[in-house]
């Protein structure tokens, strides 16, 4: 009988690829397109504008990214089973909180928690699992483990759409946290439990000898030149998905225009994993950098005068195309550039960024629909801030030694 063979980067450590895998996924209980869906019933339930509803996820957002940068550095202090229970109980309980909420303020409450919990620590921590313990065929480590993401934008909107048409959105949001507390964790403890502790373990990669420091990190120039083009994809995400509905009004689309497509989004997201990895191999993840930003760059540009009831079908495939590549990109790129040994550390600035830069889309889009700019000029400056960041990408990759 022929046995089925796994890749080779996989057959480096079967259990912690999973786990990677299944962490990003689980992040999905506290990423923007599925908090999303219950914003309609969430301001109606608390008599909640569009302004202040922004405000409260936006500002719980931005303590995620506070709390980040303190805590981010324990997935290279702990052990990983360790730091993964404190996400996963985090991510419960928030999912829990917004299920029995009574006030605004258990909301918001709800809001941090699923935010820090999921977006922001079981995020880093499979993308640092799969950064720190795979040194063979990195970057098809990594976009393994992104393909986390586009699994749960296929999986958990429609699961939660079920669960909302069959209960409530209260008793979906308590379903949720069930699924992350009893199915989930149980599941990350087990596949986790035999990894090296990131102090004591036996380093996979040469590199982790010389890695830099958080504080060195900070000091190199190009660092900032690569920054722009490592947060444009998720603030631009987050700013339209945010606002889908009202983008989709100004457009003359129904309101729910953009998640009716939205598989179009996470086909393109899983497509570009696929490829984005082997070319990560090959030339780099410095190199892949601006590269990523141009399907995106594209359906922005597509975007900006269309108003087709096609549009958002390229859009959204076009913009998957960039995610999914940004994410197997960064997932290598700080690996690469900077060593493993503080990858923890090093990721968690750069997460924290990535999280601020969410927590700023909606204000700033917020401002910009309220002030009645025009849903054209909103959208073609999007386009030119993602062509100036892959431009100052490339510069820094010349400037690189």
């Amino acid at each position: 009988m022929t046995r089925l063979r796994l890749p080779g980067f996989i057959r480096e450590n079967p259990s912690l690829g999973l786990f990677a895998l299944l962490c990003t996924a689980g992040s999905g209980f506290g990423q923007t397109f599925l908090v999303g869906i219950f914003g309609d019933a969430l301001r109606s339930s608390f008599g909640l504008s569009h302004s202040l509803y922004g405000l409260l996820y936006s500002t719980a957002t931005l303590c995620s990214a506070a709390l980040l940068l303190r805590l981010g550095g324990l997935v290279d202090r702990w052990a990983l089973p360790r730091v993964t229970l404190m996400a996963g109980v985090m991510l419960a309980a928030g999912c829990l909180m917004l299920g029995g909420a009574l006030h605004a303020l258990m909301v918001w409450l709800g809001f941090f928690l699923v935010r820090f919990g999921g977006q922001a620590m079981l995020s880093h921590i499979g993308m640092s699992t799969a950064g720190r313990y795979f040194a063979l065929q990195r970057g098809k480590a990594v976009a393994f483990a992104a393909s986390g993401y586009p699994l749960s934008e296929a999986v958990l909107p429609m699961l939660i759409s079920v669960l909302i048409a069959l209960t409530s959105w209260r008793w979906a949001w308590v379903a949720s946290g069930l699924i992350v507390l009893l199915a989930l964790l149980p599941v990350l403890m087990h596949l986790s439990a035999g990894a090296e502790h990131p102090e004591t373990g036996r380093a996979t990669d040469t590199r982790a000898m010389r890695g830099k420091t958080r504080a060195e990190v900070l000091a190199d120039p190009v660092f900032y030149l690569l920054l722009p083009a490592t947060i444009a994809v998720p603030f631009i995400v987050t700013a339209l998905l945010f606002h889908q509905a009202a983008l989709a009004g100004l457009k003359g689309w129904s309101p729910d225009a953009f998640a009716a497509v939205f598989v179009a989004y996470g086909a393109g997201h899983l497509a570009s994993l696929l490829i984005a990895g082997p070319a990560i191999d090959r030339i780099g993840a410095q190199r892949m950098l601006p590269l990523a930003l141009l399907p995106m760059l594209g359906g922005l540009i597509t975007l900006a005068p269309g108003n087709a009831e096609w549009v958002p079908v390229i859009f959204l495939g076009l913009t998957g195309l960039s995610q999914g590549a940004i994410n197997a990109t960064l997932g290598a790129l700080w690996p690469e550039r900077y060593g493993i040994r503080h990858i923890g550390a090093i990721r968690s600035v750069m997460q924290a960024i990535m999280v601020l830069s969410t927590a700023l889309a909606p204000i700033v889009l917020g401002f910009m629909l309220d002030a009645a700019v025009a849903v054209n000029v909103i959208i073609g400056t999007l386009a030119l801030a993602t062509a100036l960041a892959a431009l100052l990408a490339q510069w820094g990759i010349w400037r690189s030694p």
